[in-house]
């Protein structure tokens, strides 16, 4: 497994932005997809981005299409999910995890949270 962290969390405004970055120990993070998730209170845990080992194809939620960006820095063992125009609906713990295939995530991270105020 790989250590995963997280940070960028915050409070924002609604309409504002936040880049959060997760931070992957160990040789092999390029060879591997990651992804985006979060959680809300009282809701299940729900996918957010994803994005491909070379970072050449990327997959996101309906709910965040056209306003939040995956991408990844293998050099920098790190990913990123840039987050603008954001709503309050936005609100949410987001974890970072490493893709081992067929949408199963073997390693997360502690998570970051994430609030949007109205």
């Amino acid at each position: 497994q790989v250590q995963l962290v997280e940070s960028g969390g915050g409070l924002v405004q609604a309409g504002g932005s936040l880049r959060l970055s997760c931070a992957a120990s160990g040789r092999t993070f390029s060879s591997y997809a990651m992804g985006w998730f979060r959680q809300a209170p009282g809701k299940e845990r729900e996918f957010v981005a994803a994005i491909v080992w070379s970072g050449g194809s990327t997959s996101y939620a309906d709910s965040v299409k056209g306003r939040f960006t995956i991408s990844r820095d293998n050099a920098k063992n790190t990913v990123y999910l840039q987050m603008n125009s954001l709503l309050p609906e936005d609100t949410a713990v987001y974890y970072c995890a490493r893709s081992v295939g067929r949408g199963a995530y073997d390693s997360w991270g502690q998570g970051t949270q994430v609030t949007v105020s109205s």
